[in-house]
């Protein structure tokens, strides 16, 4: 929630963090930027510990206000991030469609 929020921007209000301008308007934020570092530092840590321990699975939950905009867009990039690295990653978007 610390990010700002594209809800409150009329041309964005309506769309959510699958559509490109609101990726890109929540991916320029100057905080985005060290957010991703820290987050996909921590993601990188775990990631060998759970294949050491024989997990099949890492989950990567983040919230935002109404779950539309910003952590939509945050769960694409890592899942984009992941995806890169040669995870088979995966998007679930639970409030997407929420009013």
């Amino acid at each position: 929630r610390f990010l700002p929020n594209p809800y409150y921007i009329e041309e964005l209000k309506d769309l959510s963090g699958l559509d490109q301008p609101v990726y890109d308007f929540v991916m320029q934020q100057p905080d985005t930027a060290e957010y991703m570092r820290l987050l996909t530092a921590f993601i990188d840590f775990q990631l060998p510990r759970f294949r050491e321990e024989g997990k099949p699975a890492l989950t990567v939950a983040v919230g935002c206000t109404g779950g539309r905009h910003r952590s939509v867009s945050i769960a694409r990039a890592v899942t984009e991030y992941l995806n890169k690295l040669g995870y088979a990653a995966y998007e679930n978007h639970r409030d997407i469609t929420r009013g």
